[in-house]
């Protein structure tokens, strides 16, 4: 069955960096679209970036130039390399793939920046 399983979160200070990890299996990984999304507490959960099967990269605006999404295809893996971290990056960290019609989620890594 498809399982994504994410790691990496932790506590971070404003303007440090944390890398999460999305470990993929149950599918081709090298063919689809990879997501990564966030929740804050008490807002909707919203895209903060994805990684097409040929490397092409999309960014929430609130994160371009400082997050930086990857994949490894050998190792069914995408990143998500967060630098210059700020408060509101605060979270709960979501990595998701649509299948064609079902879609699936992580269970998610937690996320904190304060000093």
């Amino acid at each position: 069955q498809v399982q994504l399983v994410e790691s990496g979160g932790g506590l971070a200070q404003p303007g440090g960096s944390l890398r999460l990890s999305c470990a993929a299996s149950g599918f081709t990984f090298s063919m689809y679209h990879m997501r990564w999304y966030r929740q804050a507490p008490g807002n909707q959960r919203e895209l903060v970036a994805g990684i097409g099967s040929s490397g092409s990269t999309n960014y929430a605006d609130s994160v371009k130039g400082r997050f930086t999404i990857s994949r490894d295809n050998a190792k069914n893996t995408v990143y998500l390399q967060m630098n210059s971290l700020k408060p509101e990056d605060t979270g709960a960290y979501y990595c998701y793939v649509r299948l064609g019609y079902p879609e699936y989620w992580g269970q998610g890594t937690q996320v904190a920046v304060s000093s």
